[in-house]
């Protein structure tokens, strides 16, 4: 937690969807930060009312916030990155929120934007890329390197020296044997146990994982 007293950084949540809460909720047990607001970028209609308490602002009117808020995506999706591109063109900087009850080695690194929710565990000489989510429960294992805009999924297990390009999407409780490299934009299934490569832009299922669907753009 933040030290007591301590002034907290203002900070903005991208987007409005069901993960929003969630994310306020693991910003603020950081005693970091104060989620002063959302933005919204499909639906204008959604600012008519508050979130949470909350203003919802429409995108193109969110720049003035830009010098002194940070920001941090809300969508679990790893499609984020077209939002995240809009309010960096913007001029925001971007919060790594780290959940009090994670642990991440000193030996390890997590980029801008990213998220490592509740019972997280990253572990060491491991590198966690930009805008990736790891959500509550995830094991990381030892030198390993996860890609911009992965999404991780509740419980899943991967293992050391595994790497896992940019925008695939973990399934919930997946399990990812040790040394394996998984491709870009690829969707590993909830439940599945990896136990070889993974090509890019690929659906892979079942136990142990087979392809099941090919040329996807992770989730």
């Amino acid at each position: 937690m933040g030290e007591v007293g301590a002034a907290r950084q203002r900070l903005v949540v991208l987007g409005t969807s069901l993960f929003v809460p969630e994310v306020t909720d693991l910003a603020e047990d950081t005693g970091q930060f104060e989620v002063c607001a959302y933005i919204e970028n499909q639906d204008r209609e959604k600012t008519r009312e508050p979130l949470l308490g909350r203003p919802i602002i429409w995108i193109a009117d969110a720049a003035a916030m830009a010098t002194s808020h940070q920001a941090v995506c809300g969508i679990g999706t790893t499609r984020r990155n077209g939002f995240v591109g809009q309010a960096a063109a913007m001029g925001f900087r971007f919060a790594r929120v780290i959940h009090p009850g994670a642990r991440v080695s000193g030996t390890s690194s997590v980029g801008e934007g990213s998220i490592a929710s509740v019972g997280v565990v990253v572990a060491a000489h491991t590198t966690i890329g930009s805008h990736v989510i790891l959500n509550r429960g995830a094991l990381v294992g030892h030198h390993t390197r996860i890609g911009d805009y992965v999404t991780v999924g509740p419980g899943a297990n991967i293992a050391g020296a595994v790497s896992i390009g940019e925008g695939t999407y973990v399934g919930i409780g997946a399990i990812i044997s040790d040394r394996i490299t998984i491709g870009a934009h690829a969707m590993i299934g909830a439940g599945s146990v990896v136990l070889r490569d993974v090509p890019d832009h690929v659906q892979v299922l079942g136990n142990p994982a087979r392809i099941v669907a090919r040329e996807i753009d992770g989730r």
